[in-house]
């Protein structure tokens, strides 16, 4: 009976540790929500508010659109005549969707070399290096989650050359972004977590 109740007591203990990582929260439509569910995140986001000056709500609209909360997301596969698969649409991973290549430059600027993009609070600081980066060199508000958006999705470079203004579904997306940043900010205001 000891090694029944010592079994089940590591496997609860291992699986309170794993924290259900890669499960997004439920009901993503609400801050207060999501914040009450990963209370880990919003120290996260805040701490990165405080480093970077990026607002949480900017920071939760802008990973809601990139990985809708999913620690692992990837881009969906390319198709070769629609069967054979031909590698993902680009090397975006997790929370924040960083590229291998500008995730690399973030682990050495910021010389944290085990920074994963599959840890929230890893994610958050690259996305509030990232979007000070955009701020100091487009002289982008913080607090503008469209612009934000629109120069994380393209790069400084495609933003600085308006490469956006081809993509008329890019526009909307960052559109729905600002305002879901806004609603994020009403939320969290209201729940007292702003």
């Amino acid at each position: 009976m000891k090694k029944i109740f010592t079994a089940l007591a590591f496997v609860l203990l291992v699986s309170a540790c794993g924290g259900g990582g890669g499960k997004p929260p439920r009901n993503l439509d609400n801050a207060c929500s999501i914040v009450s569910q990963k209370s880990g995140w919003l120290k996260s986001m805040k701490a990165v508010q405080r480093k970077w000056g990026i607002p949480v709500h900017v920071q939760m609209a802008t990973i809601h659109q990139e990985s809708k909360f999913v620690s692992d997301a990837r881009t969906p596969f390319r198709y070769a005549i629609g069967v054979i698969p031909m590698g993902r649409q680009s090397s975006a991973f997790g929370f924040s969707q960083a590229l291998d290549a500008t995730w690399k430059e973030y682990q050495q600027d910021q010389r944290r070399f085990s920074a994963k993009r599959d840890r929230f609070s890893d994610a958050v600081d690259f996305m509030g290096w990232y979007m000070d980066g955009s701020s100091d060199r487009l002289g982008i508000s913080k607090y503008d989650a469209r612009n934000q958006y629109l120069a994380y999705h393209e790069g400084r470079t495609g933003f600085a050359r308006g490469s956006y203004n081809k993509k008329a579904w890019l526009v909307r997306v960052s559109g729905a972004v600002a305002d879901r940043s806004e609603m994020y900010r009403s939320q969290l205001i209201r729940c007292g977590k702003a």
